[in-house]
């Protein structure tokens, strides 16, 4: 059986191909095969829904835990599985808004290099990084404050 800090690592492990992906090679075969596809959010999604179903099903997380209030929220993440479950939803929607991030900045027309930052950020503290974006995409001026329009 992995330990529970060697399944954190493999985690971090799993996503950081895709953030170098997205970061040096963003128009490359191998990032819209890999990264624009299903396979990163399938695959996460998976892993998430085992460690899940760990917690429901087998009892693998803290007694008390539970969505219905602050406290029981609290207890989710009193155990390691808990911590294991959140951190691979961070990771699975931060990386999905970093590759909507890449995709909507070449649909934009807005520089690579104007979008690194974000994507960094996106991977480092997720909701900042789409802060960053967004504010880069309406400064820039190819883009307004809609998330699915093309500014023009």
């Amino acid at each position: 059986m992995m330990s529970w800090e060697t399944a954190y690592s493999a985690l971090n492990l799993l996503v950081i191909p895709a953030w170098a992906l997205l970061i040096f090679l963003p128009g490359h075969a191998i990032t819209r095969r890999l990264v624009h596809s299903a396979l990163y959010p399938l695959t996460l999604g998976l892993i998430y829904l085992v460690s899940l179903g760990a917690a429901l099903l087998f009892g693998v997380a803290d007694p008390e835990a539970g969505m219905s209030n602050l406290a029981g929220v609290m207890s989710l993440f009193d155990h390691p599985n808990g911590i294991l479950t959140g951190w691979t939803h961070f990771l699975v929607f931060d990386l999905f808004v970093g590759a909507w991030i890449a995709r909507d900045a070449r649909r934009c027309g807005l520089a690579h290099l104007l979008t690194v930052p974000a994507l960094l950020l996106s991977f480092l503290f997720g909701p900042l990084g789409l802060l960053l974006y967004l504010l880069i995409r309406k400064l820039s001026g190819k883009g307004g404050w809609g998330l699915f329009e093309d500014g023009k």
